[in-house]
């Protein structure tokens, strides 16, 4: 079964856009060794805030790359440029959806046409 790790980085002070140009080239290498994917994530709110997602069937693949030599090489160049201790976690999909460019999406059953889903009436919430 394949999980997806997730690399939580926060950059240093005025090295987040090259941090980024170098996160993003060190992360295609996971391919080489067996991702089936992976993304890098810049947040619109902190612009120091990275979080790169690989995802691998097997975990011991994951090691490989994270204790490659192109990963520790990363890292010590860049150890300056993010911050101290890197704590990534292995996540398991349990749901997952995506519309294809160019395809009309599909719209799900209104709750009022299903028994099984919640249905809330105005006239239920009261004021707190």
């Amino acid at each position: 079964m394949s999980e997806t790790i997730v690399v939580p980085w926060y950059a240093t002070g005025f090295r987040a856009d090259g941090f980024e140009a170098a996160l993003n080239e060190i992360a295609q290498v996971a391919m080489h060794y067996g991702a089936s994917s992976f993304q890098v994530y810049r947040s619109e709110d902190d612009r120091y805030r990275f979080q790169q997602f690989v995802t691998f069937e097997d975990h011991l693949d994951w090691e490989r790359y994270w204790e490659g030599p192109e990963m520790c090489a990363f890292r010590a160049r860049h150890s300056g440029w993010y911050q101290i201790p890197v704590l990534y976690a292995a996540w398991r999909c349990t749901a997952a959806g995506s519309i294809e460019p160019g395809s009309a999406p599909h719209r799900a059953a209104s709750a009022s046409n299903s028994a099984h889903s919640p249905r809330f009436e105005a006239a239920e919430v009261e004021a707190v």
